[in-house]
């Protein structure tokens, strides 16, 4: 790190679960956000403040009017912008330093399985069922560790799948929790709402998650699930296992 470097991330380097090495592994990283909207604005901005060295945006919508109650990264001047290229502006605007790839795809296997062959970590803010399960099925291909949020209504839930071999063996996957083969209602805020700040809760708990895993930095939620009921904030997490018979990650596929 130079200078100006040391000075930006000073709060980091004073915390002792990041200090300069951690905050070297955050510049030295490889983020892939997958939506940049409602969740991926605070994860996209916090990536970008916190100085992840290189940052992969994909999503092919454009900014709605609609999409301005909730999705901070966008204005009403970049209406009809793609969002990957709304969101840039926006990091750019906070740190410069981060190289910005946007990517305005709908995500599909072959693609993400492309964009995380030298990713560090993987976040999901997408906001369909099938989308969730083809990012999680490249995560465990490729081995990186997936950070998963989702909101709707008043309730939001934020978890990391990771993989990797580790002292208690590999984690659970998405798939491990919600079979791809699960018949599931697709809810969607644009028929049921969101509350505004709801979103940036989950959002900005995805970004720490993220940050810790690259900093090496503490305990992340691997193995578990953070459940918020924000209309009566009651806040709960629940313990994961891994399925041995998962189609994605168990020991038979």
């Amino acid at each position: 790190m130079n200078d100006a470097e040391l000075l930006r991330y000073s709060r980091h380097i004073l915390l002792d679960a990041i200090g300069i090495e951690g905050q070297q592994r955050v510049l030295d990283a490889h983020a892939v956000v997958l939506g940049a909207g409602g969740l991926g604005s605070p994860v996209a901005l916090y990536l970008a403040s916190a100085g992840v060295g290189r940052i992969t945006l994909v999503d092919d919508d454009t900014v709605d009017a609609t999409n301005l109650q909730r999705q901070i990264a966008h204005v009403e001047q970049r209406i009809g912008q793609l969002k990957v290229d709304s969101a840039r502006i926006a990091m750019e605007q906070i740190n410069r330093g981060p190289r910005v790839r946007t990517v305005a795809r709908r995500a599909d296997a072959r693609l993400l399985d492309e964009l995380l062959c030298d990713a560090s970590v993987a976040l999901d803010c997408s906001d369909n069922y099938a989308t969730r399960h083809a990012l999680n099925s490249a995560c465990v291909r490729r081995g990186v560790p997936l950070v998963s949020g989702a909101a709707i209504g008043f309730d939001g839930q934020v978890g990391v799948f990771d993989t990797r071999p580790g002292p208690d063996g590999p984690g659970p996957c998405y798939a491990c929790l919600f079979p791809p083969d699960a018949e599931v209602e697709e809810v969607r805020c644009a028929v049921m709402g969101v509350v505004a700040p709801l979103v940036g809760v989950i959002g900005s708990l995805q970004a720490l998650e993220a940050i810790k895993l690259l900093a090496g930095a503490g305990r992340s939620l691997a193995g578990r699930l953070l459940l918020i009921d924000a209309l009566d904030m009651d806040i709960r997490t629940m313990s994961l296992r891994r399925n041995a018979q998962c189609p994605v990650c168990g020991d038979g596929r």
